[in-house]
């Protein structure tokens, strides 16, 4: 990567970043000259996303990590300090859908759910900020959904954490903004990917990943002077 790309001195973690969104995220901050780190639970899987990004010439490094579990997203972010320097970019991205009534939701799966959506958030959040503090600037990027706005049935621990994550996004922008770090939530409606199969959409209606991945360049490219704290994403057309 050029050294005048927009995003040369960054250093960005990409959670949830083997596939689907997070991987067209981790893609895109790297095409705009990030350094970039991407983590999973799957080892093998985040580490063959890692090497197509080095195919195309992107510096990236894939380590398996669970968010929900601080020792784990401890470990992460120091292998990545050690690697290659603090980060100064996040985007939580990491999550899991359980789509089902409430009163027959699991305590378990209810946990599932929360533990990775938002308590990750929390977790990786809490790790990398004080790196962001030492340097005055960074960028938090939490990835939400509509559903932390509206409500559907069979959507009781999904649209919980959503809901939650946006609550997280909203206090953190207030507590790090005058250290110079932006905080910002995007809430895409239905994304084609493998997380759910939304049967019965048209695909070619739905966002595609790319169209998050664009949403996030265009935050971290907005003034420093200003931050979008909040988007709402929408397909044109309806699927």
């Amino acid at each position: 990567m050029q050294n005048d790309s927009p995003l040369s001195q960054e250093i960005a973690i990409v959670t949830g970043g083997s596939r689907g969104i997070g991987f067209a995220i981790a893609r895109r901050l790297g095409q705009l000259g990030a350094q970039v780190a991407l983590c999973a639970r799957s080892g093998e899987a985040v580490e063959r996303a890692a090497a197509a990004l080095r195919g195309e010439g992107i510096r990236a490094l894939g380590s398996a990590a669970d968010v929900s579990a601080a020792d784990s997203v401890r470990r992460f972010v120091a292998r990545v300090r050690e690697a290659i320097g603090d980060t100064s970019i996040l985007v939580n991205n990491a999550g899991v859908g359980l789509f089902r009534p409430a009163h027959e939701i699991e305590e378990a799966e209810w946990d599932r759910v929360l533990d990775t959506n938002l308590k990750g958030a929390y977790l990786m959040s809490r790790e990398v900020a004080p790196q962001m503090i030492r340097q005055k600037r960074g960028h938090i990027i939490h990835i939400a959904s509509l559903a932390g706005k509206n409500t559907f049935a069979g959507g009781a621990a999904y649209c919980a954490s959503k809901w939650g994550l946006r609550g997280l996004a909203g206090a953190m922008g207030e507590d790090l903004r005058s250290y110079g770090i932006r905080v910002s939530v995007v809430c895409p409606g239905t994304v084609h990917t493998e997380f759910s199969p939304h049967a019965g959409k048209d695909p070619q209606r739905m966002l595609q990943p790319d169209d998050v991945a664009h949403v996030v360049e265009m935050l971290l490219r907005q003034a420093p002077g200003s931050f979008v704290s909040e988007v709402d994403l929408r397909p044109t057309q309806k699927p």
